[in-house]
């Protein structure tokens, strides 16, 4: 891809999701007129032509090998150091959380960083290198933390999906740059909460940081789907997770001191 200029909006292609196998089938299904719309206007060198465009046409073997880079690419930059990046995205989206409760939307908007995003209701501003007016309808709009952005904001939209709720992308950290712990690698579930909750049960947990089905919440774990509901059952009754509906299936989440007890045994492994 271009080092320069517009780039691919990863959300369109692989959907709202923290799952990389549901990611990369989600990009092997994409529909041919999503695809030539995200790359239509990239700028790819001479010699990546021919290949930019049997992938924008929905070649099989262009898709494969993009499904192949991106495992590649999330190995060596998300995947060692992800437990931690999803704490601490847990607890950005707990201060959101919080605002909310205090003031309404009202509030989350006007808590958002200043130097990029400013509410003047019933207009929120972005600070951004493009000039638009982007009017939601009803759509709602998703407010999303990056953590690979310190000083830029983004507004995303799919193409051809009116429906879809644009996403807000906010740099995670602020004008902060993020601690070095936050690139540590190591044993992420960390011995502390092991020893506390056992490393099942901490494994667990750290699976629900991001929230889950208990399908999921299985896979992620690597135990039967018997064994995930039971674990989930005792964390919830001491007050670490909490479990709603989503649709027919139950959706588990952290609760404050579940995310903060994760947080701790990342912190001190």
């Amino acid at each position: 891809m271009p080092g320069r200029g517009p780039v691919v909006d990863a959300m369109s292609l692989m959907g709202n999701t923290a799952d990389l196998d549901e990611a990369v089938e989600n990009l092997l299904a994409a529909p041919r007129t999503l695809l030539r719309a995200e790359l239509e206007n990239l700028r790819f060198r001479p010699t990546h032509r021919n290949w930019a465009r049997n992938l924008a046409d929905g070649d099989r073997e262009a898709r494969l090998q993009v499904a192949a880079a991106l495992r590649t690419c999330h190995a060596v930059t998300m995947a060692p150091y992800w437990p931690r990046m999803r704490s601490f995205l847990a607890s950005v989206r707990e201060g959101y959380v919080r605002a909310m409760g205090e003031g309404g939307t009202e509030r989350m908007l006007e808590s958002l960083d200043p130097s990029l995003v400013r509410w003047r209701p019933p207009v929120l501003e972005v600070r951004h290198s493009r000039e638009a007016d982007i009017h939601l309808g009803g759509r709602g709009l998703v407010v999303s933390s990056a953590v690979f952005s310190l000083q830029e904001a983004e507004v995303l939209s799919c193409p051809g999906e009116s429906a879809q709720a644009p996403v807000l992308a906010l740099p995670a950290f602020g004008a902060e740059p993020p601690g070095a712990d936050l690139w540590s690698v190591g044993d992420m579930a960390g011995r502390p909460l092991e020893e506390l909750l056992g490393r099942t049960r901490a494994a667990v947990l750290e699976a629900v940081a991001d929230g889950c089905s208990t399908t999921d919440l299985a896979r992620r774990a690597r135990v039967s789907a018997s064994s995930a509901s039971q674990h989930a059952t005792v964390l919830r009754k001491v007050g670490l997770i909490t479990t709603g509906r989503d649709g027919k299936a139950a959706r588990h989440t952290l609760t404050p001191l579940g995310a903060e007890l994760l947080e701790s045994g990342i912190r001190n492994a």
